[in-house]
Order: structure tokens, then sequence, then C-alpha cells
């Protein structure tokens, strides 16, 4: 077994610095000195799970906070499967996944924020954004066009989206994260870094396999086409948008056992500095549990009691 390294280990290797510059090629897309193998890492992602359970009850419990977990990533990166195997171990109650496809006309007749307020996690709740707000800054910074179906006073034609319009939606969606924190949500966001060649061989899995057809769309190999356009997407959000508040988490996206075992690592390590706990009981309710204590065990047990 390897040698024990501190809890925070996963979150500050892959963290992303508030104004730090990020060119994806320094990022893993497969870290190759993993610190452990993938028998121990199936076993502590197991015990991860189990952690987020108890952590998500006195989340319940406690009723102060909610939290927001934001997925982004290129076609076939295995946010859907992140989300299947982490989240396994969560009361379903208490957990919300959200995927976020192509707007639809009543959502273009709102700010491009409206659809995203609207499935926020309420305190106590745990709410995952399958693709997110950031698609507002991705897939249209790649296809500016998708702009001028918002019907935007002072955008006539893609000509009129310039540097400025970007930097002011990266300072709008900082703004609305902000209001989310300081009002209680914590919210923790992970790009699943997959490389190029990953991609295609995950591709032709889906194209090969009649099960996994379904999965695949033509329009997929459409967007492979503009890997380049969507890096810099990307790279850009990402040091524009990672802060103290809410951070980005790069994380490694190649080898699917270790991706869930970093993504399960670092949300255990975020929601455990919030220090969460069981309800203190005040003295007239510890008075009221005691009575009913009593009540209770003053009963008679019947045979009638046992079919009523």
């Amino acid at each position: 077994m390897a040698s024990p390294r501190p809890a925070s280990f996963y979150s500050d290797k892959f963290k992303v610095g508030h104004k730090k510059e990020i060119k994806l090629k320094d990022w893993l897309t497969d870290d190759n000195n993993k610190p452990i193998n993938k028998t121990e890492g199936e076993d502590l992602l197991k015990n991860d799970i189990q952690k987020l359970s108890e952590l998500q009850e006195k989340l319940y419990a406690s009723n102060r906070y909610s939290v927001l977990i934001v997925i982004q990533a290129m076609d076939a990166a295995g946010k859907d499967s992140v989300i299947k195997h982490v989240m396994s171990g969560l009361n379903p109650q208490g957990v919300t996944v959200t995927p976020f496809k192509t707007p639809t006309h009543q959502e273009l007749e709102h700010d491009y924020l409206w659809r995203h307020y609207l499935a926020l996690p309420a305190r106590g709740m745990v709410g995952i954004f399958n693709r997110s707000h950031y698609e507002n800054v991705l897939v249209t910074r790649v296809h500016p066009e998708y702009i001028l179906n918002e019907n935007l006073p002072g955008i006539e034609s893609v000509g009129d989206i310039d540097k400025s319009f970007w930097e002011k939606r990266f300072r709008q969606i900082n703004h609305f994260e902000r209001i989310l924190v300081d009002n209680g949500t914590v919210i923790l966001k992970f790009f699943l870094h997959v490389s190029k060649k990953e991609q295609k061989k995950r591709f032709l899995e889906r194209i090969n396999d009649p099960s996994k057809n379904w999965k695949f769309s033509a329009a997929d190999i459409k967007e492979r086409g503009l890997w380049k356009e969507y890096r810099k997407a990307y790279e850009d959000m990402l040091e524009n948008t990672s802060n103290l508040l809410a951070p980005w988490f790069i994380i490694p996206a190649d080898d699917k056992w270790f991706t869930r075992l970093v993504f399960a690592n670092i949300i255990v390590n975020e929601l455990s500095r919030l220090d969460l706990d069981y309800p203190q009981l005040n003295e007239q309710q510890k008075k009221d549990l005691e009575n009913s204590k009593k009540l209770l065990t003053g009963e008679t047990d019947t045979p009638a009691d046992n079919n009523e």
C-alpha cells in the first residue's frame, strides 16, 4: 500500500489557481504516476462513497448549506459514468441531476442563466449540473452564431460578438456564483480532461458496440473537428472563472477508475471543510425527547400490535 498522503492531496494537485494562466497541454489526461493501483483505488472509492453518504445525511439534517457540482467535458469524457458510479451511495431523495441540452424556445425568451436558477439545489440538497451555465461561454464561443438565437440588444450579427462580450459573460457568471456562495451554496466545478486519442477510442467503442450505438451521434464527429477551438474556449473559461469561492478542478479522464476516485475524493475533502454535524437539541427539545421515550417504553405490547 502506498504511503499515506494528506486528505487534500487530490484537491491541491488538480485545483485551478485563481487567475492562473491555463494551457491544457500542461495538465494531465492520464496520471502516469498514480500513487495507488486500480485495486487500491476501487477500495478507496468505496470508502469515499460511504463518507459522501454520511456527509449528505448531515448536510440534509443541518439544512444550512446546499451543494452544486458542475461537470464539463468534451464528448465521451465520462460525465455520465462518473455521476453513476460516484453518486451511487447517496440518498436519491437528496440529489438532483440536471443535464442541460440545447435551450428551448421558452428558455431563450429569458436571460441565459434563468434555466440554471430554476435547477439550483435547495438547502440540504445536492445538485449536479451535467453540462451547465458554462455552455454559454463554451459551445457558444465555438459557435457564436448560436448567440443570435438569444435576441440580445446590440447583437445583430456575429460580428457584434467581440472579446468584450465574453469578458462580460465571465463577470456575470462569477457574480452569479458569488451570490450563490454568499447564500450557502458550496460550488465545486470539474473539468474532465480527456485526450483526443482516448475520445477516438471511446467513439469507436460506441460505434462498434450495438448496445452503445445510441450514445453516438454524427454531430459528435463534427464537433471533434473543432477540438482546437474547444480547447481554447476551455482554457479561457478556466482562467477567468476559477476562484477561491468556486474553484475548478481539472481531472485526468483517460482512465475511468482514476477519474472516479479523484472526483469522489475531492468532493469528500471539500465538504469536510464545512464541519457538518447534526443539529443540537435545546433543553426543551431534550425534555420532549425523554417524555416521548417514557411514553413508548411504558406501552404494553400485545399480539394485536403485530398486525396493526
